[in-house]
């Protein structure tokens, strides 16, 4: 069953150990390319991505995190309702998630339901983008700034100037 839980940054989040930096830039693109977006989302198993959890939260303060915790392909639907009744500003998804991360099917469910809302999903890969992320940039890039041109004209976004279109 699909969880909801709100984040608040916490001293004990922020001063864990973690990947330092890995959506610092995503967050950042973020931010100033699309200054309405004051509520993100995150769909994944929020055990097993504890870690992934803790860096993006460290990265996006000022942001409000919502996770909607998961633990299987079997959850998207009930995740994807939970996101309609929140209505985040954008979605993120994490790279090594392994039920709903860049490149799962779970993933591209949930960026095309997002899609539909005018929601627009973002990620840290190259292969977020390819599967229907609006952009990406962080480690699975190469800390190239990629867009898909396409979403984000169905989203209604921009594309924030320098991004590698695909």
């Amino acid at each position: 069953m699909a969880r909801f839980r709100t984040l608040v940054l916490a001293p004990a989040l922020v001063s864990m150990s973690l990947a330092a930096g890995d959506y610092d830039a995503l967050i950042g693109v973020m931010g100033k390319a699309w200054p309405s977006v004051k509520t993100i989302a995150v769909v994944c198993d929020a055990t097993t991505s504890r870690k992934s959890i803790a860096s993006l939260t460290a990265s996006a303060e000022g942001f409000r995190v919502l996770v909607v915790d998961v633990k299987g392909p079997q959850d998207m639907g009930k995740a994807v309702a939970a996101l309609s009744g929140r209505k985040p500003d954008a979605v993120v998804l994490l790279a090594g998630d392994h039920v709903a991360g860049d490149g799962t099917a779970a993933a591209s469910f949930i960026i095309q339901r997002m899609a539909v809302q005018k929601i627009p999903t973002v990620a840290t890969t190259e292969a977020g983008v390819k599967q229907g992320a609006v952009l990406a940039i962080g480690p699975g890039t190469g800390g190239k700034l990629m867009a898909n041109v396409k979403v984000a004209s169905v989203v209604g976004v921009p594309v924030p100037p320098g991004a590698i279109t695909l």
